[in-house]
């Protein structure tokens, strides 16, 4: 198994599983029901963004500066 196939494995896939289970258990609580679907894809819309703005400041300082 190459390197750059366990990151993509442990930096994308694992976190959606988690994120798709957390999903999962929100839908099944009974006050799920009073949310708007429009409120909900805004969340996850609004995590996402969130997620993205994170990796990149990660991304940002693990890289190495060039001169």
């Amino acid at each position: 198994m190459s390197s750059r196939y366990r990151y993509l494995v442990s930096g994308a896939f694992v976190p959606l599983v988690i994120g798709l289970f957390g999903v999962f258990d929100l839908t099944q609580r009974p006050r799920f029901a009073n949310f708007h679907s429009v409120d909900v894809i805004q969340l996850i819309a609004s995590g996402m963004c969130f997620g993205i703005a994170l990796t990149a400041l990660i991304e940002f300082v693990r890289k190495p500066r060039t001169k």
